[in-house]
């Protein structure tokens, strides 16, 4: 697996991208309406920043609401998200999703709960 994307939290998607276009020499790779939110994706050598912001309720407004800005979840890409999950079953690690589901720029995604990673929300995305 190698990293594939920090996704962060935020209330103002544009103006993040703005300052870290600048800041990071990051531009924009994809932006999309996906799942009650604006993703943006900000591309840098060996991966992306994915800027989230919520439109209503949902995970990341709730998220946003209780912990305020921030880096929402770390995501490592795979190639077989399946066998990367039945790793993680038999290592007795806890799963938000137990099979793959659709994710922005239309990738599979899966997530792994925090309480069985060190605190950290994980994602696998298979491209």
């Amino acid at each position: 697996m190698e990293f594939d994307h920090a996704g962060i939290a935020t209330t103002d998607a544009a103006a993040l991208a703005e300052l870290f276009a600048d800041l990071f020499d990051a531009p924009v790779a994809h932006e999309e309406e996906f799942d009650g939110m604006t993703v943006v994706f900000l591309e840098l050598d060996d991966g992306y920043f994915e800027l989230l912001e919520p439109h209503g309720d949902g995970a990341i407004g709730k998220y946003l609401d209780k912990r305020g800005p921030g880096i929402h979840h770390v995501a490592l890409a795979t190639d077989d998200i399946d066998g990367a999950l039945d790793h993680a079953r038999e290592l007795g690690v806890e799963l938000i999703d137990e099979e793959p589901r659709p994710g922005a720029w239309g990738h599979d995604v899966a997530f792994l709960h925090p309480k069985s990673t060190g605190g950290v929300l994980v994602e696998f995305v298979q491209h």
